[in-house]
């Protein structure tokens, strides 16, 4: 006869069973997102298929949509996956008690970070495959988009009523987060200037002198 084996972290054995199994496929729900991000990011929405990110993870061709019922919601959830990497910080900063140059720079910095650090490539696919998405799924993103440009313009106000903007207007932060965005199309990781002399040139050339 088999013995009852004793449960895991207090819960019956086969209640451990299911969370191992739903842990399980929510990691492979990661892979697929971090993975379809790449490739989205090298080939473009439209020139990665379904077959290609199977592929890639090593899954059989129809696998993926146990996981997203469209390749449009494998596509929303990696923009979904680089916003939510960006807000905690962003939040940090915007609510830090430093001067707002300071908080300009390190927010400048952060951002730099999630589209130009190594493995993030969500951002960059958000940027380039935004009229990818369906409308319903534009629709969904752009709740957390609206709480990230939110934080932005927290801080353009601050350095606006510090008079330390160049240029002042209702277009500054769509400025500002443009000029940082591109740098996706250009940044070669150990040619030039580093993430942290980038954030630099960007004060100096968006702030004025002083404060």
């Amino acid at each position: 006869m088999t013995k009852n084996l004793p449960p895991l972290d207090g819960l019956p054995a086969a209640h451990a069973g299911m969370g191992a199994a739903a842990g399980a496929a929510e990691n492979r729900r990661d892979e697929l997102v971090r993975v379809s991000a790449r490739l989205f990011r090298e080939r473009g929405f439209d020139g990665t298929t379904i077959r290609d990110i199977a592929d890639a993870v090593g899954m059989r061709s129809g696998s993926p949509f146990y996981h997203f019922k469209t390749k449009q919601d494998i596509l929303a959830a990696v923009m979904e996956e680089g916003l939510r990497a960006g807000l905690p910080a962003a939040e940090a900063i915007a609510a830090a008690d430093l001067p707002p140059r300071a908080k300009f720079r390190q927010l400048v910095r952060a951002h730099l970070e999630i589209v130009l650090g190594e493995g993030h490539d969500f951002i960059p696919v958000l940027l380039y495959d935004w009229r990818s998405l369906t409308p319903e799924l534009r629709e969904r993103v752009q709740i957390l988009r609206d709480r990230y440009d939110r934080l932005w313009q927290d801080v353009v106000d601050e350095l606006a009523t510090a008079g330390l903007l160049q240029a002042e207007g209702p277009v500054s932060r769509l400025l500002l987060m443009g000029a940082v965005n591109y740098t996706a199309l250009w940044y070669k990781p150990g040619q030039g200037l580093n993430l942290d002399q980038i954030a630099d040139e960007a004060v100096a050339m968006f702030l004025r002198s002083g404060g």
